[in-house]
């Protein structure tokens, strides 16, 4: 069981003094990386728009005299809004930093600022370039906890797109056969998967009751008993009371929670929702799973799964990419037939 949440340094007032003293003595602790990076593109930033400032003065009083005094005075208040900007957003991101690092230290966590992508296995991870964690929560003991955002981009020039989300990441006792749980509140259009990988429609498996209203769930083949072993009813009814809005995701000796867009780790709202989610679809999960034999194996006591359950199999990027054009002429047949009666 989660232990208690005390969220209070997310909201509690703070004062620039106390901002003042955490960002000189983490300054002096050589400070986050991001907090590095930031500061040294805000002074690379100010020292261009001085430069090209500097040029245009002085090209313009070079040119006219006094006449240039008028621009050269809307200049420089352009420049001091410029600087004032940069200096307030650098306080909101000390105070942030700030506030985060309480709240980690206050529940038995650690922040960590941006940095390299993790090395996980789940579905949204090892796509793309760019890679890179955005900041979290993370538990250094046993559970592996890992409460954070994740941004990689896919694409070149001008079709680049990031993607970022959010995803909430609790290690599992033994491992397990990969199942997913698309979640059908974040589908999109013609309850197209917002998930950045398909899968094969004849790995889904139905569960009883109103489950399939709201998650589709995927297992591989011959692994339908399994996942029915791991999705008890007590634990359906936790993931669609708790976590409808997520997709989750079992794979090796993990389980993943995903949401498109991202968490936001400073709401104490959203927080308590997670840890809510951990300390009730987290925690029976775990449970759930502690004595999980993959009976291919022939031995209870080997934590492993049989190759043919450790991963879901994909769908080919053709073949998706195909129904999704079927799907589209489909709808714009139909529309084009009901504009013309």
């Amino acid at each position: 069981m989660t232990p208690s949440i005390d969220y209070s340094a997310l909201f509690v007032p703070v004062t620039r003094e106390e901002v003042t003293a955490f960002r000189r003595d983490a300054r002096q602790r050589g400070g986050s990386a991001s907090a590095n990076t930031a500061r040294v593109a805000g002074y690379v930033f100010i020292g261009v728009f001085i430069a090209v400032w500097a040029v245009i003065m002085y090209s313009m009083i070079g040119s006219a005299g006094q006449a240039a005094i008028p621009m050269f005075v809307v200049v420089a208040i352009f420049g001091v809004i410029v600087g004032a900007v940069w200096f307030l957003g650098r306080g909101r991101h000390w105070e942030r930093t700030m506030r985060r690092t309480r709240f980690a230290a206050a529940n038995g966590l650690v922040y960590v600022a941006a940095s390299a992508a993790p090395s996980y296995p789940g579905v949204i991870f090892g796509i793309g370039s760019s890679r890179q964690a955005t900041g979290g929560y993370r538990r250094a003991d046993a559970s592996g906890l890992d409460i954070s955002g994740y941004r990689y981009t896919t694409g070149s020039d001008k079709n680049k797109t990031t993607h970022n989300w959010g995803y909430v990441a609790l290690r599992l006792p033994r491992k397990l056969p990969h199942m997913l749980l698309d979640a059908r509140s974040n589908n999109g259009i013609f309850g197209a998967s917002n998930l950045p990988i398909s899968f094969s429609r004849n790995q889904v498996l139905s569960l009883e009751g109103d489950f399939d209203r709201y998650f589709t769930l995927y297992c591989p083949a011959e692994y339908e008993r399994d996942a029915l072993y791991v999705f008890t009813p007590d634990l359906m009814a936790r993931l669609i009371d708790e976590s409808a809005a997520f997709d989750v995701e079992i794979i090796d000796d993990w389980m993943f929670l995903y949401a498109h867009g991202g968490i936001d780790i400073d709401d104490p709202a959203i927080m308590q929702r997670v840890f809510t989610i951990l300390d009730t679809v987290g925690e029976k999960a775990q449970r759930q799973t502690r004595r999980y034999a993959d009976e291919r194996i022939g031995d209870p006591g080997v934590d492993y799964v049989a190759p043919r359950g450790q991963r879901l199999r994909r769908t080919p990027l053709w073949l998706g990419v195909g129904g999704v054009v079927v799907v589209a002429w489909v709808a714009f047949t139909i529309i084009t037939q009901f504009v013309l009666r």
